[in-house]
């Protein structure tokens, strides 16, 4: 006779594994802070290479202008903004990278953890 406890916690094991199980695996294999940081890195790599190129197509955009005006621009002063706005684009982007890696590794966890949980009672049943 089948026990119908055991054949739906074995279906949410099972479905656990086949979509988000994964994935979670491999995140709860990192400490939080690696996890975090490891994905951080990424996050300056990622926003440098978007800013020089959005740096580059504005500059694109307006050669005409700065052409025409080379002599009465103060370079100094452009270069100053644009080091500013790199740096803040670069201090959001990281924020909200933190914010959501931070969420994430959190959500994983408590998924491995109900996982391992649900697998235990498993176990528990079987022996019975």
């Amino acid at each position: 006779m089948l026990n119908e406890e055991k054949v739906i916690l074995m279906t949410k094991l099972a479905s656990y594994e086949k979509r988000e199980g994964k994935a979670n695996m491999s995140v709860s294999s990192y400490f939080r802070g690696d996890y975090i940081s490891l994905h951080l890195l990424k996050a300056v790599i990622v926003s440098t290479i978007s800013y020089f190129i959005g740096f580059g197509l504005y500059l694109l955009y307006y050669m005409e202008d700065l052409l025409e005006n080379m002599y009465e621009i103060d370079f100094m002063l452009l270069a100053k903004n644009a080091i500013s706005i790199y740096v803040v684009v670069v201090v959001v982007y990281c924020c909200l990278s933190y914010i959501v890696y931070t969420y994430r590794f959190v959500k994983a966890k408590k998924g491995v953890r109900r996982y391992y949980h649900n697998l235990k009672k498993l176990s528990v049943m079987e022996r019975q």
